[in-house]
């Protein structure tokens, strides 16, 4: 995958793009990174931004830059552009599934007030927001997708089954996890998985993961569609309460 990056403060992602698995990730070939600063496209002595028509508040990115610079990555090609708004989809595991499956991929990371409107209407194809909150410009929003998507890439993690069971990949939080020791300060883990019996330890799973979900995220298991299993499993749960 070839991830480009627009942003008024490129050297925000060094950092990030040259740590833990976004490293790895780029040493095992499955991604490159270029990240650009938009104001070299700009045609008025790098002016990015102007005062909002109507008056206002706050300053608006201009339309040129962007387009120019978009223009410029891309050529022929016609990869996902995407702009981290606010206002945008709430971003979320299958979006990142979704995204993982691309060839090319430029994120537009904005500042200031907003963005001019013919970018979201003649540029971009997605428009990705974080949650219902906002943040001075969209390099840390950018960061959590790219990181997100990326580890979806085949060859990146060290387990291919280790993002199949992630919370929110099969609709559901995941299970509790536990390592050794067995015993730390008398807190015991469960018997069960230690008991070396793998269907009781499916079992115990199936049923805590259901059980986090209820607890934690309720509004997850109204999406889903049930086994008569799970049905079973929460109606015992509920009744537990």
């Amino acid at each position: 995958m070839k991830i480009n990056v627009l942003s008024l403060f490129p050297p925000m992602f060094e950092g990030v793009f040259n740590q833990s698995m976004m490293k790895k990730a780029q040493e095992k070939g499955a991604v490159s990174f270029a990240v650009s600063d938009f104001r070299d496209y700009a045609d008025n002595k790098r002016q990015v931004d102007d005062y909002p028509f109507g008056g206002g508040a706050g300053m608006v990115l201009k339309p040129e830059p962007v387009f120019n610079a978009v223009e410029a990555l891309t050529g022929d090609s016609k990869p996902r552009v995407i702009l981290m708004c606010p206002q945008g989809e709430r971003f979320s595991q299958k979006k990142a599934e979704e995204l993982a499956q691309e060839d090319e991929l430029i994120f537009i990371c904005g500042h200031y007030e907003g963005y001019d409107e013919r970018i979201r209407e003649h540029l971009v194809t997605d428009e990705i927001s974080l949650g219902d909150f906002v943040l001075t410009g969209g390099e840390l929003a950018a960061m959590a997708v790219i990181d997100s998507v990326v580890r979806l890439l085949p060859g990146v993690l060290g387990n291919a089954d280790s993002p199949v069971k992630d919370s929110f990949s099969t609709g559901f939080l995941e299970h509790p996890q536990y390592t050794r020791p067995a015993d730390y300060r008398g807190w015991k883990v469960p018997d069960v998985l230690t008991s070396g019996n793998h269907a009781r330890v499916d079992q115990w799973r199936e049923e805590q993961t259901l059980k986090r979900t209820l607890e934690r995220r309720p509004d997850l298991l109204e999406q889903m569609e049930l086994t008569t299993a799970q049905k079973k499993i929460l109606d015992g749960l509920k009744n537990t309460k």
